[in-house]
């Protein structure tokens, strides 16, 4: 990306913040470290930290960007509409799978996206525990370390695995289902050789942006249920991923 950091310097951020504030915390958590900002939705200190050291290093490697944070949004939510408005933004998800974390459990993640007049150029998700760090450009491909990721083939629906919500009408009708509390673990297993497909009903730009990019560029068809094209804001809708539009359309089919 012709003017813009070098991915490889976004991720020594994104790898220098985890080490610095959130690994510091994973299972160290003080009773006063958690609440709630809105009801079922935790936040931790961790959280609040990460984003506000992720945005102080992002505006040393691209002054003047702005950035869209889930904290930030929970805090002032009119901090949304700059991802309406053309230019570029960041998009921060600073602990992704945040209940996960405040138990102990090892599945989250930090995501963060480069949104440039509407469209995710850039995508990076970061697993601190496991130390892996998946980076999509667009165009480029998906890739972990000098491995290029690729979706898993496509197949009959028996035979398929995937993360989809209890009670989804595919139940029953795929080989496995699974939810993870994570939306970037559920994205790292879509290219990582584990999962088919995803379904995702809470579209929320920091939990997908840098996820269908980086989903994309690992061969795998993504759209909206109703065959629109994704796109890197707050929206209504539901979202599914597939390894192929054959295999989406019949997902599609089971769910309807």
């Amino acid at each position: 990306m012709t003017g813009w950091p070098d991915p490889q310097a976004v991720a020594a951020l994104l790898r220098e913040v985890a080490a610095a504030e959130i690994l510091p915390r994973f299972g160290c958590l003080a009773p006063g470290e958690v609440h709630e900002k809105a009801p079922g939705q935790l936040v931790t200190a961790a959280d609040i930290a990460a984003e506000r050291a992720l945005a102080a290093g992002l505006a040393r490697l691209a002054p003047g960007v702005p950035c869209v944070g889930e904290e930030g949004v929970a805090a002032d939510p009119a901090r949304l509409a700059l991802l309406e408005r053309p230019g570029a933004v960041w998009v921060i998800d600073p602990v992704d799978g945040t209940a996960n974390f405040a138990k102990g459990s090892s599945r989250f993640a930090v995501i963060l996206a480069l949104v440039i007049d509407g469209v995710t150029r850039c995508g990076w998700i970061y697993d601190p525990v496991a130390g892996r760090m998946v980076i999509a450009e667009r165009g480029q491909g998906a890739w972990e370390g000098d491995r290029r990721l690729a979706v898993l083939p496509g197949g009959p629906l028996d035979r398929l695995s995937g993360s989809i919500r209890r009670g989804s009408r595919l139940q029953g009708r795929v080989a496995h289902v699974l939810r993870q509390g994570s939306a970037a673990h559920d994205y790292l297993d879509l290219v990582g050789g584990k999962l088919h497909f995803a379904h995702f009903r809470r579209l929320m730009p920091w939990d997908h942006a840098a996820g269908v990019l980086i989903h994309a560029e690992a061969g795998g068809h993504g759209r909206m249920l109703d065959g629109s094209p994704y796109q890197p804001r707050a929206s209504e809708g539901t979202l599914l991923l597939a390894p192929d539009p054959q295999v989406w359309d019949l997902l599609r089919a089971g769910l309807a």
